[in-house]
């Protein structure tokens, strides 16, 4: 995520889900498969199969995602510890999970996409002379001088009732910001935007403090948008520095970027309709700092483990297009490449958006992506029709014995792209630095003011840092929700067919 089980398997097989295959692909291609590549279940003599979604969850198991889970850890053992975009252990694992859905008859797609790396090489704060907390920068700052820019320090407005401090020009009015290092607390707005405004008013750099406990990282969003020197603080320095307000900051990021193509993989069924399409989508890449096994090693095991036991040629009445993403942890780039390389019309084939971000959290929540906006909390309710992915995939989790709860759709995961296209979403989702509060852990167990992944974007995200009762529910809840819309898009909790959606 971008930086805002059962013990016995059933003997039931799903045979007439395997039994047809076709033969694999090129490697790569167009964004999205033509309707070429697909048939209607009835033209391969199947039926759709009601009982479908039941069947997937007990055939998907937390056992086989677990599996990949640990390939995944060895891929990024042998390739310097991580699974990175642009990286060789994300390469592998973009081969490793091709590698399995051509095994199992899918036509699979590595489409490329450019996308700009980046790196840091001096990351230094001094304060009054001194030196000072350890300080980030954030991707896609803008290098400073080797020596680095010196200002006093300047904060923001930092009321607890203003969600969003530094988001506007006039947050810094009366303030003396033209050539300071500026304080700023994260908040409701985007990193680039706060460092788009501390630009206008003329500083020389800015620094973000985070607003829960753990490190801040973040992306400025390209090379291209940022434009002022950023970096990030835990909490408790950045509260000590706001105290500090006056003295004089010297601002060292010295940072290097370069542009680079990188891969997502796409796959999809051979039966089912092509204009109603379920698309279950789940970023591959990790961070540079580790291996990324929750996050999202956990979402595209899952994924992989539900397209597998589905198979390439399924009993559908509409076609089942799987997606791992790359590029997520750098802003979302390898959903958005996909989506804005759609024509309109393939947009409109799309009818849902199934999104599988962090899984396995340690110190797990429950949660789904709140479609129609009932919990009033940031984001508007999402395009027509995710209110009812909201009530399957909630459903699906209530069935596994846990209570969910909703979270808002803040743009940190790669539903993000649809959503703007105007294309129904949803998905689940188990907590990352966020603390838990000791109500959610009355409700789910585990570590009340603990963070749900205490491992998030660190080395330690590792097969260590897996919760596998949680991968279980929610695998089960993503096999429901995958099996429940490839066979029905309609009924209590369907969404608009294909001349009902107003994508954009």
């Amino acid at each position: 995520m971008i930086a805002t089980r059962r013990g016995a398997v059933t003997a039931l097989a799903l045979s007439a889900l395997l039994a047809v295959v076709t033969a694999c692909g090129s490697g790569d291609g167009a964004a999205a498969p033509t309707a070429a590549t697909s048939s209607s279940p009835a033209a391969a003599g199947l039926a759709p199969d009601r009982d479908l979604a039941r069947r997937l969850a007990e055939q998907a198991t937390g056992d086989g995602a677990f599996a990949h889970l640990q390939e995944f850890q060895r891929l990024a053992d042998a390739n310097g510890g991580n699974r990175a975009a642009g990286q060789p252990g994300y390469d592998a694992s973009v081969e490793y999970v091709a590698g399995r859905l051509r095994a199992a008859g899918f036509r699979v797609e590595t489409p490329s996409f450019p996308f700009d790396t980046f790196s840091a090489e001096a990351q230094t704060l001094s304060v009054g002379g001194a030196p000072g907390p350890a300080v980030t920068a954030l991707t896609y700052s803008p290098t400073t001088p080797p020596e680095g820019v010196t200002g006093p320090l300047v904060a923001a407005p930092d009321a607890p009732a203003d969600p969003s401090p530094g988001c506007e020009a006039t947050d810094y009015a009366n303030l003396p910001a033209r050539g300071a290092v500026l304080l700023v607390r994260r908040g409701t707005c985007t990193f680039t935007q706060k460092q788009q405004v501390a630009a206008e008013v003329g500083a020389a750099a800015v620094l973000v403090g985070n607003n829960a406990p753990g490190p801040l990282g973040g992306t400025l969003g390209s090379v291209a948008d940022g434009r002022l020197p950023t970096g990030g603080l835990v909490a408790p320095d950045f509260d000590a520095l706001l105290a500090r307000a006056g003295t004089p900051a010297t601002v060292t990021l010295v940072t290097r970027s370069q542009t680079i193509t990188t891969r997502n993989v796409v796959a999809q069924t051979t039966t089912g309709r092509t204009d109603e399409v379920v698309l279950s989508g789940a970023h591959l890449d990790s961070v540079g700092e580790g291996p990324g096994i929750n996050d999202n090693g956990s979402g595209s095991a899952a994924q992989l483990e539900v397209a597998l036991r589905l198979g390439s040629a399924p009993p559908v009445a509409n076609a089942v297009r799987f997606a791992w993403w790359g590029a997520e942890e750098v802003g979302l780039l390898g959903s958005t490449a996909y989506v804005q390389g759609l024509t309109p019309e393939a947009r409109r084939d799309i009818a849902v958006v199934l999104n599988s971000d962090m899984l396995g959290s340690p110190n797990p929540a429950y949660l789904v992506y709140d479609g129609d906006d009932s919990d009033r909390q940031g984001a508007p309710p999402g395009p027509g029709g995710s209110d009812g992915i909201e009530r399957t995939l909630a459903g699906a989790l209530a069935a596994t014995g846990v209570q969910p709860r909703g979270t808002d759709f803040d743009g940190r995961s790669d539903y993000g792209p649809f959503i703007a296209a105007g294309i129904p979403a949803g998905g689940l989702f188990t907590g990352a630095e966020e603390v838990k509060t000791p109500e959610e852990a009355a409700l789910w167990g585990g570590q009340a003011d603990q963070p749900f992944d205490r491992c998030y974007h660190q080395a330690c995200d590792t097969l260590a840092n897996i919760d596998r009762v949680a991968l279980d529910r929610m695998l089960d809840a993503l096999a429901v929700g995958v099996g429940t819309y490839a066979v029905d898009l309609g009924g209590p909790n369907g969404v608009p067919s294909r001349d009902q959606r107003q994508t954009r």
